[in-house]
């Protein structure tokens, strides 16, 4: 038995291979020269668009300078054009003469070449810090010529880290620029601050002539007090440990405080409003509604009595067209 089987145990083995010979062997593309030579066409056309794409955005915005004032910055390169901007007539903005003078006369000395400080708003809220910034822009530019025109550009809090390649973009152009943070703060590890104290004071390069930025905050160090705090409480010398965090907005050269406003501020505010847009309502009865409306609110701000002419403009049907 054991001889039959090593005798006959080749020739199946034989018979396989056989068949396993003949079975056809499943098919692949062939590869060409030819082919080679297109993918790497693909891929060189691949990477002539993603260049293209990362270059094209200066292009197109140098072309938009010359139609638009105002821009919004993304991180990837690209200025979004503003055709309409939300603002508030400057004269509408109650309360805060002072700080309104002060900063149209930075932002004109800005405009004719002459040297202006960056500028950070600080204060209370809705008190009008961000409408300053877009009614001041809007005012500079209301009898200038179109090359003397200058534009605004908002960058968004957490894009600040970009910002260096928006000097980059801003550099070159025959334009002034203001770039405008609303709402700047920094909290816990955020270390994107750096991004903007080297575009501010320090860098190799520096903030571009054409370029100032303005700033508004609640905070007047930018940094959270609970923050600053446990920095001090937890470092080995305390003053050195929040140094470089709160000589961040020692960096801007000009700081203007906002602060809660009074009953007859407040009341002006509404009174404004209602006398710019049309709402016809009697003087005692606008008081006592304004007043029940701040109340209800729980404080007293321009954005407040904005939002109560809101309210009392809607009740009766008076649309609030923008003049």
């Amino acid at each position: 038995m054991s001889k039959k089987s090593k005798k006959t145990a080749p020739r199946a083995t034989s018979r396989t291979a056989a068949v396993r010979r003949t079975k056809p062997a499943t098919k692949r593309p062939a590869t060409t020269p030819g082919d080679a030579t297109a993918e790497r066409i693909a891929t060189a056309l691949e990477a002539i668009a993603v260049h293209l794409s990362a270059t094209s955005p200066a292009s197109g915005a140098n072309d938009s300078f010359n139609t638009v004032d105002a821009f919004v910055w993304h991180p990837d390169g690209r200025l979004s054009p503003v055709p309409r901007v939300s603002r508030v007539d400057l004269g509408l903005l109650k309360g805060i003469d002072r700080m309104r003078d002060i900063l149209i006369e930075n932002t004109e000395r800005f405009a004719d070449g002459l040297p202006a400080n960056n500028a950070l708003l600080w204060g209370a809220r809705g008190m009008g810090k961000s409408s300053l910034v877009k009614a001041t822009h809007a005012n500079i530019n209301v009898d200038r010529k179109p090359a003397d025109r200058l534009k605004l550009i908002e960058i968004h809090r957490e894009d600040i880290e970009s910002l260096p390649g928006l000097m980059d973009l801003l550099r070159n152009s025959d334009f002034h620029f203001i770039v405008f943070c609303d709402d700047l703060s920094f909290d816990g590890n955020d270390a994107s601050y750096k991004s903007l104290k080297a575009v501010l004071e320090g860098g190799i390069e520096g903030r571009p002539d054409n370029v100032i930025l303005y700033a508004t905050s609640n905070r007047r160090h930018l940094l959270a007090r609970e923050m600053i705090e446990n920095e001090r409480s937890t470092a080995i010398n305390p003053g050195e440990a929040v140094e470089e965090k709160v000589s961040l907005s020692d960096r801007f050269g000009l700081w203007l405080g906002f602060h809660r406003c009074s009953q007859d501020e407040y009341l002006a505010m509404v009174r404004g409003y209602c006398g710019h847009y049309g709402i016809k309502i009697a003087d005692d009865e606008l008081e006592r509604e304004a007043l029940e409306w701040s109340t209800t609110r729980g404080s007293r701000s321009g954005r407040v009595a904005w939002q109560f002419t809101q309210e009392l403009a809607g009740r009766l049907g008076v649309r609030l067209a923008q003049k």
